[in-house]
């Protein structure tokens, strides 16, 4: 039977089981440790662009009344963060973290020489590469990478992240590891006990271990395949009983609460959502995904304090760039630059806003000028949260912050 090396790295992905492994592949399936200090960096990519300024709205700010005289939102509407911020009304669990000590908002965020398309942009901020340069791996992938090094005869290191959605995303791409893309856990090991799976991997074992294509293929099958299975073992463990929304990131995050409780030994989490890329009847979609995350978060938050563990979790929002700060003729905004960067958790240092808002009347054609750029956040999520070296995953040294 032949098949195409695309398709066999997607099927692949869909197995599971090592009940039925070939035993000269079972050494791949010895874990390795990834968690040394127990934290958890749950991930939340706002594809599309989200608009900045209507989510922590600048309401002293007659720049930012002028400029959308349509879209803007009334300081009476916003939920009272400062005597000049308020947020989004949609964002409720926002404001209660807020005021609990457990939410941080960083202003203006961003990298020099911005790049406004949706791909190029979220690959910079996918590979942490300066905008000028192509990278073809993820910070976290590399982060991964560094982390399994010390991994022996090939072992692997069990499930360290999961992004949980059909495809994996740059960001968790290494040179030598790769995370894990899952929608859900369950459905990947029934998948798996196919015979469409079974028969083939008997079928073509013997070329696991000579070094062809073929051979590279079924080590990562075999990885992959392991990997699941270990997933499907944690999820049963302690599943969520909490009561989550059934909307499409109420479900993912049920799936993530289940594997934390049940002690998975991964470190990040990955997930998005959207689109956020409001250039038309922005009202309406903003406030949409907004009460998503919301009711998502509300319920995420209070299982994991819940169960004890909201002190081991970090949960960071971002988009690839803001919005401009006029509103277009549409009812929108078109594609900006710099942003804020949400930080949720039981375990933060420095709480509320973290630097000032952005400065509306000094542009960069009309953009928010950045004052940080989003690589320090990644040293700093690095080196503070997860224990790794910032310099030997960013390829050079960044100041690191000092919220966590």
């Amino acid at each position: 039977m032949l098949i195409k090396r695309r398709n066999f790295l997607k099927t692949a992905s869909l197995a599971t089981a090592s009940l039925w492994m070939p035993r000269f592949l079972q050494t791949y399936a010895q874990p390795g440790s990834l968690t040394p200090n127990g934290k958890i960096l749950v991930v939340l990519q706002l594809s599309g662009g989200n608009d900045g300024l209507n989510t922590v709205v600048p309401t002293r700010n007659d720049v930012y009344y002028r400029e959308r005289p349509r879209i803007a939102l009334a300081r009476n509407e916003t939920l009272r963060l400062t005597d000049d911020a308020g947020l989004h009304p949609a964002l409720k669990v926002f404001k209660s973290l807020y005021d609990g000590g457990e939410l941080s908002v960083l202003h203006n965020v961003g990298y020099p020489n911005p790049d406004r398309s949706h791909f190029r942009s979220m690959d910079i901020w996918h590979s942490a590469s300066p905008a000028n340069e192509y990278w073809q791996t993820g910070w976290l992938g590399r982060y991964l990478d560094a982390q399994c090094a010390g991994a022996e005869n090939g072992r692997q290191c069990m499930a360290p992240m999961i992004e949980i959605d059909d495809t994996l995303s740059l960001a968790l791409k290494g040179e030598r590891q790769k995370g894990l893309a899952t929608q859900d856990p369950r459905q990947l090991f029934s998948t798996a006990h196919s015979p469409y799976f079974t028969d083939y991997l008997a079928a073509q074992g013997s070329h696991a271990h000579d070094g062809s294509p073929l051979g590279y293929l079924y080590k990562t099958m075999a990885e992959t395949i392991h990997s699941a299975d270990y997933l499907f073992e944690k999820i049963r463990v302690k599943p969520s009983t909490a009561n989550y929304p059934a909307t499409g990131l109420g479900k993912q995050l049920k799936t993530v609460a289940s594997l934390i409780l049940g002690d998975a030994e991964t470190s990040v989490y990955y997930l998005s959502l959207g689109s956020f890329d409001t250039h038309v009847n922005q009202e309406g979609q903003q406030k949409r995904l907004f009460a998503e995350i919301d009711g998502a978060l509300a319920a995420f938050s209070a299982d994991l304090k819940n169960q004890g563990r909201w002190n081991d979790v970090l949960i960071v929002t971002f988009s690839e760039f803001g919005r401009r700060v006029a509103q277009n003729a549409s009812g929108g905004t078109d594609h900006g630059t710099a942003n804020q960067l949400f930080f949720l958790g039981g375990g933060l240092r420095e709480k509320g806003l973290l630097n000032p808002m952005p400065d509306l009347t000094d542009l960069d054609e009309g953009d928010l000028k950045f004052s940080v750029d989003f690589r320090q956040v990644y040293a700093t999520l690095l080196e503070r949260w997860l224990g790794a070296a910032p310099e030997a995953v960013l390829g050079q040294q960044f100041t690191t912050l000092t919220f966590i």
